[in-house]
């Protein structure tokens, strides 16, 4: 294979020499093109536009659009697009992903792709992994497209329903990808057409592809509502389970997989425990008897939360409020919160004010929502490692995008240590080196909790230096605690010198230049003058300016005559993806650059995969104090730990994306109706037939056809006739009548019901019985979904156990997830035909309802349980929607009714068929 790939390239040099012929075309194109006015530059816009209504394909555009974006660019930001970006451009526009090495220039190349899907007017959608990114990108690369007289929209989080809506009728639209997944959800929650904010997916470019299509991917964006308080609840299980975990025979806990579950042992002693003070349910056979379900759960989720979450590595606590840790980017995710009561565990272990928990109300995964686009495309410095992945999943072929300037960086073998402390020790050294030496280093941690064990050791770290004894090395810190100082930290990280611990660099989105930053540099003084109260000339800016980028010259050249940035990874993640994003914040752009990652046989990807057999083969030779082994060999073996772990994460993602898909068509059909009947003005011939068929229904099941007469349930038949459509029906009378068939009962019924919606929408008006119609139908399919949701949500969980009577859960989930489908139609139609034939209407102004509560949910993608984050929706819903939500209008003290007991009312009726139905 080798042979053969010297003499014919591999397939990813064989697609990039066959897209080179494109570029050279739009070279030929750049003489002309500059030639053209500001003025002409922009009609070109229109000229592509007129073109395309002729016939004329995007891909006969793309030569003569990508010439034109460049020369804008050039005019607009002082820079031209290198050939090779010009290649991941048109890789992006054949829905591909361009793997470009760190500072290449990623943000540049969309600019060419995004303009030409943009021209046809069916928006173009550009996802960044958080908000500063994307209102940065928006505003930065929003000059070239405004200059070509195309508009631009940024989505961030806390915009009103006005201002998305705005946003995404622009041609271009950039913001996250919780954003546009949430936006998608709510607009299937409003109910007013014009209400939603987002106009279709057409064509969509994700930076950071692989952080947002593969880590986040493991779980799915749910909105929830608030469910009944039981803090105290809580409490009481956490303090119990705490006391239970003091003997380690009570549990078992399985690190590599997240997962621990009660012994034998532990689970007797807690029953024991939870008897004694009288939690369980009385004249219950044991802890684990169907009525003691939500104990159980809780003591579950109490025991996880004590013993699989950490506090500085998976959460922090701050001002009283647990924040969780994203593993990715060891940013916090503020507001984002674990679900099914993890959460709440959590903060009921850390002391912190106890949240209610929340009930699904829409979902949908990462997935499904990428790939509702007609054509998607993203970017990356790090996609080969999954490549197989985006293939299965997303149909996206993964290009390698040749570097502008052959990469100089030097890696080093890793160097592994039998214990963390000699680990530390070399660490310590390297650092001390560097930092004697002027050059800038870059430390990799994989928590908060070790990048802040490493800021101590360097504070009390001593060396000599010039013949003095120095305590301590200058250095700053960037985890989720200093995230405000982000964007400054990673600024000056290319000083001479400077020492820079970092957890995890991925999607930092702002480049480590050798030298320093100009422009943050710039943006520094300024904030420093106007602190002082004095105001900057633009002639005194720019001499600033002028006297910054000398200063950094000559910073440079002592940064690159030491050797670059140097990367020092301090441990192995999980995910090489991460590794490879760490040790591509150097060499960019052909500067000099070194790697080398220090790893113990105490680490944790070590210790759980190899940890034992590498120390006892360390021992075996003999290897000393201090001492490190190093060998190709034993990068490939980490390698393969790394592989294994990769592909138990694909399996989770793969596995949840197969049961979503079996929602996913349900979730579809039940969106796509909603919104057919949310844009409707005459609704009547549908409730008509609903009518029709609960009546079928009705006398089907009581009536069977081939039953004799003696058998029909003439008696259920009146009381479902008197409940379902108000009638008080003689129908034991008409079944007595001789020869009577069940059509002629039937046909009767149908004619008794006609009369009655026939009579009430003449009380009403026809008009307002439309609106009625509507009203009624769309919060009726909002709370069947919902139910619906939460009861797929039970059967996921339970579905799995299946498994031991030799039947595959994911069949079983499809056939039984159908059933409930066909559930759900039925009891729409039945609710709908009670609702409008039986409900009372009083007229009156509609009382304001606060818009509280409303949760966004993200799932943890370490664990794949939930994770939310907060929010309400956006204002200016209408009265309508905002009846719909889970903050009812029912009198104080009724929420906490349970669904299946009487309603407070006296109707005789459970309260979810009465005043629970309108919750």
């Amino acid at each position: 294979m080798s042979i053969f790939q010297r003499f014919f390239g591999s397939s990813n040099d064989r697609k990039v020499k066959a897209m080179a012929a494109r570029v050279a075309k739009i070279n030929a194109l750049e003489p002309a093109i500059h030639a053209l006015s500001d003025e002409q530059l922009r009609g070109k816009t229109q000229e592509f536009r007129d073109r395309l209504g002729k016939g004329e394909t995007l891909d006969q555009l793309l030569e003569e659009s990508f010439a034109v974006v460049r020369e804008a660019a050039q005019r607009v930001l002082g820079q031209r697009h290198f050939d090779v970006q010009l290649v991941g451009g048109i890789v992006l526009h054949e829905g591909g992903i361009s793997e470009m090495r760190t500072g290449e220039g990623k943000t540049l190349v969309a600019t060419a792709p995004v303009y030409l899907n943009a021209l046809p007017g069916k928006g173009v959608h550009v996802i960044t992994v958080n908000d500063y990114l994307a209102q940065l990108h928006g505003d930065w690369m929003g000059q070239v497209y405004r200059f070509l007289g195309l508009s631009v929209g940024t989505i961030v989080h806390g915009l009103s329903q006005g201002q998305r809506k705005a946003a995404y009728e622009s041609d271009i639209t950039y913001g996250t990808n919780n954003e546009f997944g949430f936006d998608y959800l709510r607009d299937n929650l409003v109910y007013e057409a014009d209400e939603m904010v987002q106009r279709g997916h057409n064509f969509v470019i994700v930076d950071e592809v692989d952080s947002i299509l593969i880590d986040e991917a493991r779980t799915p964006l749910i909105i929830s509502g608030p469910t009944e308080d039981r803090s105290e609840f809580y409490k009481t299980i956490d303090v119990l389970v705490k006391e239970l975990i003091k003997d380690p025979t009570t549990f078992d806990f399985d690190e590599k997989q997240r997962q621990v579950i009660l012994t034998e042992d532990g689970a007797e002693k807690i029953e024991e425990i939870l008897l004694a003070g009288g939690h369980l349910e009385e004249e219950t056979t044991g802890l684990y008897d169907a009525a003691n379900v939500s104990v159980v759960h809780h003591v579950n989720q109490a025991l996880r939360a004590n013993v699989i979450y950490s506090r500085e590595k998976d959460y922090i606590v701050r001002d009283g409020e647990v924040i969780l840790i994203d593993e990715f980017t060891g940013r916090m995710m503020q507001g984002r919160r674990l679900s099914e009561g993890l959460h709440q565990a959590i903060e009921a272990k850390e002391g912190a004010h106890i949240q209610p928990e929340n009930q699904t109300l829409a979902s949908v995964t990462i997935q499904n929502y990428f790939r509702l686009y007609a054509k998607l495309s993203g970017m990356t410095g790090t996609a080969s490692t999954e490549a197989q992945e985006f293939g299965d999943i997303y149909k996206m072929d993964v290009m390698e995008i040749p570097t502008n300037r052959p990469v100089a960086r030097k890696d080093d073998d890793d160097e592994v240590y039998r214990t963390a402390r000699e680990k530390n020790d070399a660490i310590l050294k390297q650092i001390e080196d560097c930092h004697t030496r002027g050059q800038p280093i870059l430390v990799g941690t994989v928590s908060i909790e070790k990048s802040e064990q490493l800021s101590e050791l360097l504070k009390a770290h001593k060396f000599e230096h010039n013949g003095k004894t120095i305590k301590g090395i200058p250095h700053n810190v960037l985890n989720a605690r200093y995230h405000e100082q982000e964007a400054l930290i990673v600024a000056d990280a290319g000083i001479p010198g400077a020492v820079t611990i970092a957890t995890n660099m991925a999607g930092r989105g702002t480049d480590i230049q050798l030298g320093g930053n100009i422009d943050m540099r710039v943006l520094k003084w300024q904030e420093e003058q106007r602190g002082l109260g004095i105001e900057v000339s633009p002639e005194a800016a720019i001499a600033r300016k002028a006297e910054i980028e000398a200063e950094i010259a000559g910073l440079k050249e002592q940064a690159l005559a030491a050797g670059g940035l140097f990367v020092l990874g301090t441990e192995r993640h999980e995910s090489r993806r991460i590794d490879n994003q760490l040790r591509g914040r150097t060499g960019r752009q052909g500067d000099p650059g070194h790697s080398k990652f220090f790893l113990s046989c105490e680490d944790d990807l070590l210790r759980i995969f190899a940890g034992d057999r590498l120390d006892s083969i360390m021992r075996t030779f003999g290897v000393q104090e201090g001492e490190a082994i190093t060998h190709k060999w034993l990068n490939g073996a980490i390698a393969t730990a790394q592989k294994r772990v990769e592909q138990r994460n694909y399996e989770i993602r793969k596995n949840l994306l197969k049961y979503d898909d079996v929602v996913n068509d349900q979730r579809k059909a039940v969106f796509e109706q909603r919104a057919e009947f949310m844009t409707a003005v005459d609704l009547s011939e549908i409730i008509g037939e609903m009518r029709q068929d609960t009546i079928e229904d009705l006398v089907e099941r009581h009536l069977p056809p081939k039953a004799y007469a003696e058998q029909w349930d003439v008696v259920g038949l009146e009381e479902r006739a008197r409940e379902l459509l108000g009638l008080d029906l003689p129908i034991a009378a008409w079944a007595a009548e001789d020869g009577i068939a069940n059509e002629e009962i039937q046909e009767r019924l149908t004619k008794a019901a006609d009369a009655r919606a026939a009579e009430r929408e003449q009380m009403l008006g026809p008009d307002q019985m439309r609106t009625i119609e509507k009203s009624f139908l769309l919060q009726m399919i909002d709370m069947q979904w919902r139910e619906h949701l939460m009861h797929l949500d039970h059967l996921r969980n339970v579905i799995g156990l299946r498994g031991y009577g030799q039947r595959d859960p994911l069949n079983e989930y499809k056939t039984e997830a159908f059933s409930l489908f066909e559930k759900l139609l039925v009891d729409l139609r039945q609710n709908v035909t009670r609702w409008l034939m039986t409900v009372e209407f009083q007229f009156a102004e509609p009382e304001p309802m606060p818009l509280t509560g409303l949760t966004e949910v993200h799932l943890d993608p370490l664990t794949g349980e939930n994770a939310a984050m907060m929010g309400a929706l956006p204002d200016g819903l209408s009265t309508d929607q905002r009846q719909a939500l889970p903050v009812s209008a029912l009198p104080d003290g009724w929420e906490q009714t349970g669904r299946n007991q009487p309603c407070p009312c006296g109707s005789g009726k459970k309260f979810k068929h009465c005043h629970g139905a309108l919750i």
